[in-house]
C-alpha cells in the first residue's frame, strides 16, 4: 500500500494513567475500498519501529472486481501484511509471486530499494469476494536501511499460539506471553493477534518499551475507561496494563523498542536521510528501481505531494 498524507482528528480523549494518547484513523479510500489509518500521526509518528498502520477493510467485491496496487517502490521499511479474510497476491523485484492468505504473514523488507504490487488473484476475482487485513510498515534500523531487499513468508500453521482464560493469542512477530515467533526481525518488535471472550483479561507487561492497542472488533476497558472499537490506544511506557473484553474482542498489539533515532517518511520511501529520500524520488522518476517479473507493464507514478 501507499503513504499519502491527510487530515487528521486532533481529539484529546480524557484517557486513565496506563494510556499516553488516543489515536483516530483517518479513513481512506483504495481503489473503491475503504481504509482506515493509524500511523504516522502528528502526535505520535512510530510506535516502536511501527510508522505505518492501515485496517484494510473489512470489504466486498462483486465476481470480476479487486484490489489492484500497482507496482510501487519502497525503501528504508519493511512491509507487514497480515489478514482475517480474503487473500491478496504478492509479487515484487526479487521474483517472489505469493499468495497472501488469512493467518500468514508476509513480511518484505526493502532496505536499499524494491518494488511490489498487490493484487486480487484471478481465481478469486473471479467470484464475489471479501478483504480485511492489516497492512503496517515498519521502520528499518540504521544497519539495515541500506541492505539487500528480502522477503520471508510465514505459513498461518506455523504462527506460534496459545489458548486459555477466554483468550486466543497468536504471537506474530518478537516474544511474548511465554510464545516466540520464527518471524525475523531487524529490531526489537512485538506484533500479535489476541481474541478475548467477553467478561476476560489481558496483561500486557511493561517489559516493551513502546506498545499500542487496536481493537479491531468490539469494546475493551482499561482502568475503568472504556474504549469502541478502531482506535489506537498508545499506552504509557513503563506501566503493566489490563485489558478487559467488555464483548467479543478482536484485538492486535503491536510496539516495540523505541528507533535508533527519527525517521522521515515520503510517499512509500521511509529513510533516516532526507538526501536518500530525494534520491529515491530521482531513481523512481527515472526507472531506475528493479522490474517486478510477471507484473512489469504498470506502475504508480511518482505523486506530486
Amino acid at each position: 500500500m501507499s503513504w499519502m498524507p491527510g487530515a487528521e482528528q486532533d481529539v484529546d480523549l480524557q484517557c486513565p494513567e496506563a494510556v499516553e494518547m488516543v489515536i483516530i484513523p483517518r479513513t481512506g479510500d483504495l481503489g473503491n475500498f475503504g481504509v482506515k489509518r493509524a500511523l504516522p500521526f502528528r502526535k505520535k509518528r512510530m510506535v516502536g519501529p511501527f510508522i505505518f498502520w492501515d485496517q484494510m477493510g473489512p470489504g466486498e467485491f462483486l465476481s470480476g472486481e479487486g484490489i489492484d496496487v500497482r507496482p510501487h517502490p519502497h525503501i528504508g521499511l519493511s512491509t507487514v501484511t497480515y489478514l482475517f479474510d480474503g487473500s491478496l497476491q504478492h509479487r515484487d523485484s526479487l521474483g517472489t509471486n505469493k499468495i497472501i492468505r488469512p493467518g500468514a504473514i508476509n513480511l518484505m523488507s526493502a532496505g536499499e530499494g524494491i518494488v511490489h504490487s498487490e493484487r486480487t488473484d484471478e481465481n478469486t476475482r473471479a467470484r464475489p469476494s471479501e478483504l480485511f487485513g492489516i497492512q503496517s510498515w515498519l521502520a528499518q534500523p540504521l544497519n539495515k536501511e541500506s541492505g539487500k531487499p528480502s522477503f520471508h513468508h510465514e505459513a498461518a500453521e506455523t504462527v506460534p499460539q496459545m489458548n486459555g482464560e477466554g483468550k486466543t493469542i497468536r504471537l506474530l512477530m518478537g516474544a511474548a506471553f511465554g510464545l516466540k515467533s520464527t518471524v525475523p526481525c531487524d529490531w526489537e518488535t512485538l506484533y500479535a493477534d489476541i481474541g478475548m471472550d467477553p467478561g476476560s483479561k489481558l496483561l500486557i507487561e511493561a517489559d516493551t518499551e513502546e506498545r499500542a492497542l487496536y481493537a479491531l472488533t468490539g469494546r475493551i476497558e482499561v482502568e475503568g475507561q472504556e474504549y469502541p472499537p478502531a482506535q489506537m490506544l498508545v499506552l504509557r511506557p513503563g506501566r503493566k496494563v489490563t485489558v478487559k473484553a467488555l464483548e467479543p474482542v478482536r484485538l492486535m498489539l503491536l510496539g516495540g523498542a523505541a528507533m535508533d533515532g527519527p525517521r522521515y517518511i515520503w510517499w512509500n520511501f521511509v529513510s533516516s536521510s532526507k538526501e536518500k529520500l530525494e534520491q529515491a524520488k530521482e531513481d523512481w522518476k527515472n526507472q531506475k528501481f528493479p522490474a517486478v517479473p510477471g507484473d512489469s507493464k504498470e506502475f504508480v507514478p511518482l505523486p506530486k505531494l
